[in-house]
Order: C-alpha cells, then structure tokens, then sequence
C-alpha cells in the first residue's frame, strides 16, 4: 500500500506540470490529449487506492489524502477540459478536519525534524462551507510550516465574536537552515507561493480572511473564518 501511495504522489508533480501548458491550435490539441491520457492514467491507481484504503477510522490520513488528491485531479480535469465546479456549502465542523489534516502530515513533519501540537480552544466551531477546501487549506497552511518554519509548530483553534480563527505558529525559518533533502530543495522560496494563494482564495470564497504575520523568531499564519450556529452538522 506504502509503494503504491508514493508511486502515485510521485507522478502527481509531472501532471501539474502539464497541465500548465497552453491548449493553443494544433499543437494545443496535442497536449490536451495528452494531458486527458495522464488524467486517465492517474484516476486508475487512485481509484484502487482508494479501494483498498481503511474502511474503519482513519488513523494515518491514507484516505483522506486519497480523497483530496482525488478533489484535486477532479479540478486538474475541469481547467483542461472546462466546466464549472460545483460549489457544496454546508456546516462543517472545525475540529474534525484539523486533526485529519495533523494525522496526514504527522510522518512529513517527523522526516523534517518538527512536532506540530493542536491546541483547541474554540469549543463546538462550526462554519459554513466546503469540507474538502477547507481540509486543502489546512493543510497549505500546515505543510508550509513544517518546510519553513522552526521545529515546534503550534495548531491553535479559538473562537473570536462571530469568527472561528486557527492560527499556525512556528519559530521561523530555521536557523542555520538545515537540508532535508527533497523536502526543502529550495528553502524559504515558496514561503509566499502556491500554498498560501490556495489559502487566501478559500478564505475569501468563505467570507473570511488570511493573514501572515512576522515577528522575530515567530511566524503566525491566520485563517479566520465566519462561523455559524448549526444543530446538524455535516461531519
């Protein structure tokens, strides 16, 4: 299962890569088909891979990563091809999808060197919205702070008016900045890259904000998000 998960993540930079490309002319209907040939060849070992992924809980974030790489290749398809994608707005509760988003990223964070701790101060948080993006948020924010920041990384959660916030903390970038391989190739060049774009456009399609402050030795991302009162929550 470990193989063909990496065979699979792998493969997925070479199809984001392409799918980059203009679809002009004759030459653009070449790429177009081919870019629909690589969306074909990845939904098939996704689709086995989801199969075969655990039906009881969810402890090391497998399906969840499988779902969302799955969410990801559904839009891939939609920028190649056209479409609109379809909005599914519901109450979503807060708590849930920051620890799936921990249990995805636990492993990635132990090869770079760092812990990340949740702190949950927002009681029953809940917002309105997109499950799956907000889960793609989370994880922007988390991933980006286990390849730029210290090795602590506090996930705090807090309940502030009528907005749920959750704060990513760490020291900064590290000092002296130690390689890790693949993992931080290019140190601190992305620190404002594709990431926290993805994060301020969900923030904004939820009607709330993104913010990234710095301080010496400190760095606070802040995604707020306005939050609902809900008696039936949608998970």
């Amino acid at each position: 299962m470990d193989l063909s998960f990496s065979q699979f993540a792998a493969g997925w930079p070479l199809a984001a890569s392409l799918a980059a490309l203009g679809v002009r002319g004759a030459q653009g209907e070449r790429r177009r088909r081919a870019l629909n040939e690589c969306l074909h060849e990845l939904r098939r070992p996704l689709q086995a891979l989801a199969l075969a992924a655990p039906r009881s809980g969810d402890p090391d974030g497998i399906g969840s990563s499988l779902r969302l790489a799955t969410q990801a290749l559904e839009r891939l398809d939609l920028e190649i091809n056209g479409g609109a994608e379809a909005a599914t707005a519901a109450p979503v509760r807060v708590e849930p999808l920051l620890r799936s988003s921990l249990a995805r990223w636990r492993a990635r964070a132990e090869l770079a060197g760092s812990s990340a701790q949740l702190r949950w101060r927002a009681g029953e948080a809940v917002v309105a919205g997109d499950a799956t993006q907000l889960e793609q948020a989370f994880d922007n924010l988390l991933i980006n702070a286990i390849e730029h920041g210290g090795a602590t990384i506090v996930v705090e959660a807090r309940r502030q008016g009528g907005s749920a916030t959750v704060a990513v903390i760490d020291k900064g970038p590290r000092t002296p900045r130690r390689p890790t391989g693949r993992l931080s190739r290019h140190p601190g060049r992305h620190r404002h890259g594709h990431g926290l774009r993805v994060v301020r456009r969900i923030a904004a399609e939820h009607g709330g904000s993104f913010e990234l402050r710095r301080s010496p030795g400190r760095t606070e991302a802040l995604l707020r998000l306005p939050a609902v009162e809900a008696t039936v929550v949608a998970r």
